[in-house]
């Protein structure tokens, strides 16, 4: 998560996960479901606990049956509620943290917390750990360490069968494109501007909105030829909107996880490196086995998966 680009309250609010999981509970409220004790199944896959693993992590975790998590909600398609007024979560993000902690054999456990005091709320041992688009940075770095499970960035989304062909940012040069006001994706396309007139295909028309909705409408009606937003959040909007007849999302080969990449991270506090380590080891296993996959797709983002669980990976 990027906290210089505002939320896209467009995105729809809940995804309802009842009946996709399996001896846990559907969402979390709080107050969570009784630890795993046996498979646990999260987008259609049946996860089963690794006694190594389990047996890795801290006592403390061992003895509690599950690890504190914090949140920030919401954040489709990372972090959303099942449904208005709920505070039960789904998510890809909350998926995640089920399958994990499936592989570990004990609950992870989340709990709703603004975005900007979960870092603090880290390092004063409210948490263990925390799963919420989190950027890996350096800066981070210093005070929490961070297991990378995808690398996401900015990306183009067009009306569906793509009528303008779009496969790349310099196609949209000479073009009507949308964006929302005062975010990352805004400053990605000004930059690109130079590169547009020294193609020769002029620049383009940058139009802004002070909601992502408001530029999906503009999408819609034929106003512009793509909206520019985060690569998640244009994967869910392409999955969801109209069951999916509305829109689809550009994957340019050359930044296939979306423009200005950068890691996301489950964030774990400092004096826990055991449970960053069983973490690690956890999630790789998801991805060796293809389950990260499965719930990747499920969300309608599967280019921004990784291929390595790696540990502080910023690069910035």
């Amino acid at each position: 998560m990027n906290p210089s680009a505002p939320r896209r309250s467009a995105l729809p609010a809940a995804f309802v996960l009842c009946g996709a999981l399996a001896l846990t509970a559907c969402g979390s409220s709080g107050t969570g479901g009784p630890a795993a004790t046996g498979p646990v199944t999260v987008a259609g896959v049946s996860i089963s606990a690794d006694p190594a693993l389990h047996d890795a992590l801290p006592e403390a975790v061992r003895k509690a049956g599950k690890v504190r998590v914090a949140t920030d909600v919401p954040y489709p398609p990372f972090e959303m509620y099942v449904s208005e007024g709920s505070k039960e979560l789904t998510g890809l993000d909350y998926d995640l943290g089920q399958a994990v902690g499936a592989r570990l054999g004990v609950r992870f456990d989340f709990q709703a917390q603004k975005f900007d005091g979960i870092v603090p709320a880290l390092q004063a041992g409210k948490y263990d750990a925390a799963i919420s688009a989190i950027t890996d940075n350096k800066e981070r770095e210093q005070v929490v360490d961070f297991v990378d499970y995808s690398v996401s960035g900015s990306g183009v989304l067009v009306a569906k069968g793509n009528p303008q062909k779009i496969t790349t940012l310099d196609d949209l040069c000479g073009h009507p494109v949308a964006v929302q006001t005062a975010t990352n994706q805004q400053k990605l396309l000004d930059k690109h501007q130079d590169k547009c007139r020294e193609l020769g295909k002029g620049a383009m028309d940058v139009q802004t909105f002070p909601k992502d909705s408001d530029a999906q409408l503009a999408l819609r009606s034929g106003k512009v030829v793509a909206d520019v937003l985060t690569k998640p959040a244009a994967g869910w909007t392409a999955k969801t909107a109209d069951d999916g007849a509305a829109f689809e999302v550009v994957d340019d080969p050359a930044a296939l996880g979306g423009y200005n990449a950068s890691p996301n991270g489950i964030a774990v506090a400092k004096n826990l490196p055991q449970l960053t380590d069983a973490v690690q080891k956890a999630l790789q296993s998801l991805i060796d086995d293809g389950s990260l996959a499965k719930i990747y797709d499920k969300y309608g983002v599967a280019s921004i998966a990784v291929e390595q669980a790696t540990k502080n990976g910023a690069v910035d």
